[in-house]
């Protein structure tokens, strides 16, 4: 019997999410809450609508799929888990992303590595700390930020202004209500997702994202801009020294302190260039946005059972998920002004191109019209351009050449030219 599934949320990580279930030989329908203009079957309530989403689910036989960081944080399993089949953490094991300080005593609890660290609820006493280290630092809003919570600091200036915007002026709300000073780690970020059904956690390949809004990673941090998969920085030997010293590390201690994590387990991770030190920079507990969009590319396995799995704890029963050896780059279309001041409403044109099977258009802040004929941004990152291709020249060159077919107006639209070149 065929399975119906209703993803949670509306970006190009459900998006793509959806585009690999749909190719599952056991799922027949997908629907998405809210979903975007590049999804079908769409329902109108939001993704804290846990009442609507349980009774939709309950009435049309479906599995809850739940993409996003809030909708977990909030409790959406806990809610929907009494009567619905649901994908993802508990609201008790999603404070490894919703509280960076909690994070950070769990990883300094289970001997875990990561960067030195304070926390703070003083704004003061935030600043003395600030003005008695000589280390470079990292100042974080403890709460979820949508990806942007995060300063990084080349002096003290921008570490007191960094706390002057989160804790004085709220420019994140009460996630900066607390904040996490930690000392800055130098080398190259690595993205590290696995899903886990409690007990066992089954790796993904490994991928990079471009968190800054301008080539060569400069201006303020954004949701991501660009993603390619696979990393070049991490060898067979790095990889299983993340998988047994991070990520079954964080497993089994969830186990150990009776919060099992069920779901994508996210790891953002420092690699010291030199010496391959490895240091976690922060848990997430859902799929990486745009990682997702390059790791669904290059999947070749079913993600059904594998969701199946981590839903009825039976992963250690699966084989090894299977991989292409070619390389996706996704690129992310945004609107210009983003991640500070941007308009929307802009008819996209384009889309209808001819872009071939190696092409797949991921749609994030978009929206149909009221006929349904056109397509019209709805938010700060619009699309995510994904291409795969034998080396990464070649699914880089396939990507741009697919960015060049699709525009909004140039005074609009914005992206970065360098994705994937530190791949190169």
């Amino acid at each position: 019997m065929k399975q119906n599934i209703l993803i949670v949320g509306s970006g190009g990580r459900e998006h793509a999410l959806g585009w690999k279930l749909s190719e599952s030989q056991s799922v027949s329908m997908i629907y998405y809450c809210p979903g975007n203009g590049g999804t079908i079957n769409n329902l109108s309530f939001s993704i804290t609508d846990f009442y609507d989403i349980k009774s939709f689910a309950k009435k049309n036989n479906c599995i809850v799929v739940v993409g996003p960081e809030e909708p977990l944080t909030k409790g959406i399993v806990n809610e929907l888990s009494d009567s619905i089949t649901v994908f993802g953490p508990t609201r008790e094991a999603a404070q490894l992303e919703s509280s960076k300080s909690f994070a950070k005593q769990f990883m300094k609890e289970n001997n875990i590595p990561t960067a030195d660290y304070n926390s703070f609820s003083d704004p003061e006493k935030a600043k003395d700390y600030v003005y008695n280290t000589h280390k470079s630092l990292v100042i974080k809003a403890d709460g979820l930020a949508a990806g942007k919570g995060v300063v990084v600091c080349d002096n003290k200036e921008d570490a007191l202004n960094a706390i002057d915007s989160i804790m004085i002026r709220k420019s994140f709300g009460n996630s900066g209500n607390v904040i996490v000073i930690e000392e800055r780690l130098f080398g190259e970020e690595v993205s590290f997702i696995g899903l886990s059904d409690g007990n066992t956690i089954i790796p993904m390949v490994t991928a990079q994202d471009y968190k800054r809004i301008y080539d060569s990673d400069k201006g303020p941090n954004t949701g991501g801009m660009g993603s390619f998969s696979p990393s070049r920085i991490v060898s067979t030997d790095l990889f299983n020294d993340i998988l047994n010293k991070i990520m079954k590390k964080t497993i089994t201690a969830m186990k150990k302190n009776s919060n099992p994590f069920r779901g994508f387990l996210y790891a953002g991770l420092m690699i010291e260039k030199d010496t391959q030190k490895i240091h976690v920079l922060e848990y997430n507990v859902r799929m990486g946005d745009p990682e997702c969009q390059s790791i669904m590319m290059r999947m070749n396995s079913d993600l059904f059972d594998y969701i199946k799995g981590s839903i009825s704890g039976t992963l250690d029963t699966l084989p090894p998920i299977r991989w292409s050896e070619n390389p996706a780059i996704c690129i992310v279309m945004a609107e210009k002004g983003y991640p500070l001041n941007y308009k929307t409403g802009n008819v996209i044109h384009g889309l209808n191109s001819s872009f071939g099977h190696n092409i797949k258009i991921f749609h994030a802040g978009t929206i149909r019209d009221n006929d349904n004929k056109k397509i019209l941004t709805s938010g700060g990152r619009v699309l995510g351009v994904t291409a795969i291709g034998r080396d990464f020249y070649k699914a880089r060159s396939n990507a741009y050449d697919a960015v060049k077919k699709i525009y909004w107006g140039k005074a609009n639209q914005y992206y970065r030219k360098d994705i994937g070149l530190k791949a190169i």
